[in-house]
């Protein structure tokens, strides 16, 4: 199993503090460094100032949102991050929420599998270097009955395949991730629900395709803390957990709260959802339970985050990304550094 790191987003006032982990990851050898996009920064754009600012490591996008972008830019941008990188670019894409979809791009959020779907085709066909022409549902290229045609990239990448990710979190993405895909990112992943909340659609998704899941990537994210009491390390991520499983998307179209669900907390996950959209953040981040979080994050002693490391290199991760907490830079720095010690201890390095 291998390590990852994820900035989330720039912008938030650590930017600094952000490029000094993603040097200290380089240092320490970890495999890959992720950067996210919502409505504020963009994943490409800080990718390549990290790159320019390390030597090893892999960048890559946790995610590219699929309705900000037309497929075609998709596929120069990742052949140029590629070609600049010295082929260290891995390409993470998402379809986002239907919030951030119709509110902010204005792309109606409707049929997101058949989208990817002709969006990941489009991307791989413009990154072979052919000229480009599509039928699909969704993008017609070259538009018919005008003047274009098919023209081809003229960016040579640093490689011929580059690596490609989807987010995925409900049982049909992740099947079609498995078959379309090189990788999965996942988020809010737990070690003792990872096979039947993703693996299993993952792997359905790759026999369909023909594939086994030898080098498809497993890749979810999660925060670690370090410290001694768990359950202070636990409060700390109350307001995120009940953020992504209480506010994110709608009533009716919340993934994280269907994982939730997915992972045995019915109950709670309603609670939490109701207080949040009723605009008490508060009652939603206290009705979050505890083993909730245990669940889905590094919390603790070195010893109790190698321990946790166990689980999920045994359930079938590969690379395991870490989202270092603390509130200075030294606490986040001593949190990456404590990722790799603990892989050590664990016997995964």
């Amino acid at each position: 199993m291998r390590l990852g790191i994820n900035l989330g987003y720039w912008g938030a006032g650590m930017d600094g503090d952000n490029l000094a982990v993603a040097q200290e990851a380089d240092r320490l050898g970890y495999d890959v460094c992720w950067a996210a996009e919502a409505y504020g920064s963009d994943a490409p754009t800080v990718l390549a100032w990290v790159a320019a600012k390390t030597e090893r490591i892999d960048v890559g996008s946790a995610i590219m949102q699929i309705p900000a972008r037309q497929p075609a830019m998709t596929a120069m941008t990742a052949a140029t991050l590629d070609s600049l990188t010295g082929g260290r670019f891995r390409l993470g894409l998402g379809v986002s929420g239907p919030q951030v979809s119709e509110g902010w791009y204005g792309v109606k959020f409707d049929k997101p599998l058949a989208r990817t779907r002709e969006y990941v085709e489009i991307v791989r066909k413009a990154m072979t270097r052919e000229r480009l022409s599509y039928d699909g549902e969704h993008w017609t290229l070259p538009l018919p009955g005008g003047p274009g045609k098919p023209i081809k990239l003229t960016v040579h990448p640093q490689r011929e395949h580059i690596p490609l990710y989807i987010a995925a979190i409900g049982p049909k993405n992740l099947e079609q991730t498995g078959e379309i895909a090189d990788g999965a990112l996942l988020i809010f992943p737990s070690a003792e629900h990872l096979e039947e909340t993703a693996l299993r659609h993952l792997r359905a998704g790759r026999e369909k395709a023909g594939l086994t899941m030898d080098g498809f990537d497993v890749c979810p994210t999660l925060p670690l803390a370090l410290g001694d009491d768990v359950t202070a390390l636990a409060d700390v991520f109350r307001p995120y957990t009940a953020l992504y499983v209480g506010g994110m998307g709608s009533r009716k179209q919340n993934f994280y709260n269907q994982l939730a669900q997915r992972m045995g907390y019915e109950k709670e996950a309603a609670e939490i959802q109701d207080k949040y959209l009723a605009g008490d953040k508060t009652g939603a981040a206290a009705a979050v339970p505890h083993s909730l979080i245990d669940q889905t994050a590094l919390l603790g002693s070195v010893e109790r985050i190698a321990e946790r490391m166990t689980a999920y290199a045994e359930a079938g991760v590969t690379t395991l990304t870490l989202a270092p907490a603390g509130f200075t830079l030294d606490e986040r720095l001593a949190a990456l550094r404590a990722g790799v010690e603990a892989m050590e201890r664990a016997g995964l390095a």
